[in-house]
């Protein structure tokens, strides 16, 4: 019997006409659309559907879409394939929301306010405390763990801000201590070190404004014991109570993600199959590099539902 983990893509996985096939051909898809149209007084499913790309890559926008295109891939999961049970969930940064509402550990609607005021605050700190991210290819996390602390100073720093694969980090700072990270690296032989088209540091330092205020949404948020375990970002291990888990959205801002620990430790605890619930397969990619031996399964348009269905 396999061991199933459902995985929830955070910010870089979204496109125009995201979740609209699916939302046509199944009504359980289409709800959660509508209900979020409601629910935020503006029309995301258009934006998400139809674009333009710039307002979809708004994190405003891009980090409730993207919770609201992996729910309504979940209730079309759960309404036809109730066999298919999780052992355990986890999610990429704002993924870690949807996760939540996949464990049953906060409603739907709380988390969509929730991921809206993420959205905003983040973009808030990005236009106040202006940074970058850039992607290191090639090098491992103690070689650039050494590298941000001596690219690094007082009030101009650079850290870790995803750890997603082996060979495969983002780093995120203020943009001086960004730029002479990104030369060291090279120096270090990364085999690329490219800046990353984003306007905001996230999870580093920049971030810290807004975490102050998305954790007072935290803590105000009906977080409940979990259904199923899931493995947080910070911490990489199971959340196991609802203070766990605000502890790890109270730190997530401008902390690491901790993706490839995460899926060792769910390879660690039998996980072989993985599903990707939401838009692309980026997670999947990662989960690759990590183990190839893993089962692999999309699972956000019409067509992976019929996949999985003759699986």
């Amino acid at each position: 019997m396999n061991r199933v983990a459902f995985l929830f893509p955070g910010q870089g996985s979204q496109y125009v006409g995201m979740g609209v096939s699916l939302a046509e051909a199944y009504p359980e898809a289409r709800a959660i659309f509508e209900q979020a149209d409601d629910l935020l007084g503006v029309n995301l499913s258009r934006i998400a559907w139809e674009g333009p790309a710039e307002l979809l890559n708004d994190t405003i926008n891009t980090q409730p879409a993207l919770l609201v295109h992996s729910v309504a891939a979940l209730r079309v999961l759960e309404s036809r394939f109730p066999v298919v049970q999780a052992a355990f969930t986890a999610g990429h940064s704002l993924g870690e929301l949807s996760a939540l509402v996949a464990a049953q550990a906060l409603p739907f609607e709380d988390a969509l306010h929730l991921v809206r005021r993420r959205g905003e605050l983040m973009k808030q700190a990005g236009e106040q405390s202006p940074g970058g991210m850039a992607a290191i290819i090639g090098l491992d996390i103690p070689t650039l763990e050494v590298i941000c602390e001596q690219a690094s100073a007082p009030g101009d720093t650079v850290q870790i801000a995803n750890d997603n694969c082996p060979g495969q980090v983002v780093i995120s700072g203020d943009e001086t201590a960004l730029e002479r990270a990104l030369e060291a690296a090279r120096q270090a032989g990364a085999r690329r070190a490219i800046r990353l088209a984003v306007s905001i540091a996230a999870h580093s330092r920049l971030m810290e404004s807004a975490q102050r205020e998305f954790s007072r949404a935290v803590e105000a948020a009906p977080i409940q014991a979990s259904r199923i375990p899931i493995v947080g970002n910070v911490t990489a291990r199971p959340l196991e109570t609802p203070e766990d888990v605000r502890a790890d959205l109270q730190a997530q801002l401008t902390s690491r993600v901790r993706w490839t620990e995460s899926i060792r430790y769910l390879l660690e605890q039998g996980v072989d199959t993985f599903i990707e619930i939401g838009s692309g397969e980026v997670l999947l990619g990662l989960v690759k590099r990590i183990n190839r031996k893993t089962k692999r399964i999309p699972f956000g348009t019409p067509e992976d539902v019929s996949a999985l269905a003759v699986q």
